[in-house]
């Protein structure tokens, strides 16, 4: 058997995995106290933060990985990442949407290692396959982002979905070192089925991953550009993460920061002024969204889409069925494409078909004050 080839780090690389929300369309088995990204939803032995911080490693090298999540899972992924150390896990005090979490990230890198710094950030929750294309990937785009450019990685779209949004690639970048970048000529919004076949035929779209890869620097000054009270509200807390007055700061600021998603903030604005470039990136990817998507990823791993004990299930006439399997024997019977998912505390059963809906489930228990379910 052949030794796997050694990956060489990128100098000046950083990755910053941003590791949030509750997963509400995983309910019950993704709860606001134990998320999607802390659960080993692929039954490989890995929770997918480890399997997202396992993939980057090699590209980053010991100690360039930062994860910004929520007072309330930092101890969780310090435990779950104990290679990591204390001042690479950045804890929010309340969650302000994902500009905030990855411009505290740079603004911290920018602080620890200077102007130069690049840094890519990439979801905690997502499942990766093809990990040579991925890597090759990411190298395409550290060297679009040291040209100055914020940089996407937009996703092979192999059906026409309506649960992402869409990049749309321009005209070739012409970046040595980044041969398949081109320029991004806007993003959309997921569109509705119609849309989203119109923007397959085209040959120039791909979903939008939330991958970025980007130069410190420029990220804070497109911010600056943008939304100065957020950039210096950010630059302020940053300056005072690795002094005694980190907490003093975090106080006083992070709750008057604006709550605004990266996409909106910088990459749609920025790209309208054409300052935004996009790498395909060919690699299997999966946002395990909802439990059609996990069903899915537990049929390619060559099981019969079930998470847990398979000898606790059983299935008679029910091709197509999902099983997240908690200890007691579970039995479905007559019902194709069915889900069930059998917690302690809670069950749910619903059809592949009506995955989306599961977080109307959530919102129901919580109009019901039932906040020990969430």
């Amino acid at each position: 058997m052949q030794p796997a080839p050694t990956v060489t780090p990128v100098p000046g690389f950083h990755a910053v995995v941003p590791a949030g929300g509750a997963g509400t369309r995983l309910w019950p088995l993704s709860r606001a106290g134990r998320p999607k990204f802390l659960l080993d939803l692929t039954g490989s032995g890995r929770t997918l933060l480890q399997a997202t911080v396992d993939r980057l490693l090699p590209l980053t090298g010991p100690g360039n990985v930062l994860v910004v999540t929520g007072t309330r899972h930092a101890a969780a992924v310090a435990e779950q990442l104990p290679g990591l150390g204390p001042d690479n896990v950045l804890a929010e005090p309340s969650p302000r949407d994902s500009m905030a979490a990855i411009g505290l990230a740079a603004a911290v890198l920018l602080e620890r290692h200077g102007a130069d710094v690049v840094l890519g950030s990439f979801a905690a929750d997502h499942v990766i396959t093809g990990t040579e294309v991925f890597e090759a990937t990411v190298r395409e785009a550290v060297e679009a982002a040291r040209a100055g450019y914020v940089v996407t990685v937009g996703i092979e779209a192999t059906e026409p979905s309506t649960a992402f949004g869409y990049v749309r690639g321009g005209a070739p970048l012409g970046v040595a070192g980044a041969p398949s970048a081109r320029h991004v000529a806007g993003f959309a919004e997921k569109p509705d089925a119609q849309t989203a076949a119109a923007y397959l035929a085209t040959g120039e779209y791909s979903w939008n991953g939330g991958m970025f890869v980007v130069r410190a620097a420029v990220l804070l000054d497109h911010l600056a550009a943008q939304l100065p009270a957020l950039h210096d509200g950010l630059r302020r807390i940053a300056a005072a993460w690795d002094t005694p007055e980190r907490d003093a700061r975090l106080a006083d600021t992070w709750p008057g920061l604006t709550k605004i998603a990266i996409d909106h903030a910088i990459a749609e604005p920025v790209a309208a002024a054409g300052g935004v470039a996009v790498v395909p990136g060919g690699f299997g990817w999966d946002d395990v969204g909802d439990f059609a998507s996990l069903g899915g990823l537990l049929d390619a791993a060559g099981g019969d889409a079930t998470l847990g004990d398979a000898t606790t299930v059983l299935r008679l006439d029910a091709e197509g069925s999902v099983v997240v399997a908690g200890g007691r024997t579970v039995s479905v019977v007559g019902v194709p494409d069915a889900v069930v998912v059998d917690t302690p505390d809670a069950v749910l059963v619903t059809t592949r078909a009506h995955a989306q809906q599961v977080k109307g489930a959530v919102d129901a228990w919580r109009a019901r004050g039932r906040d020990d379910l969430l």
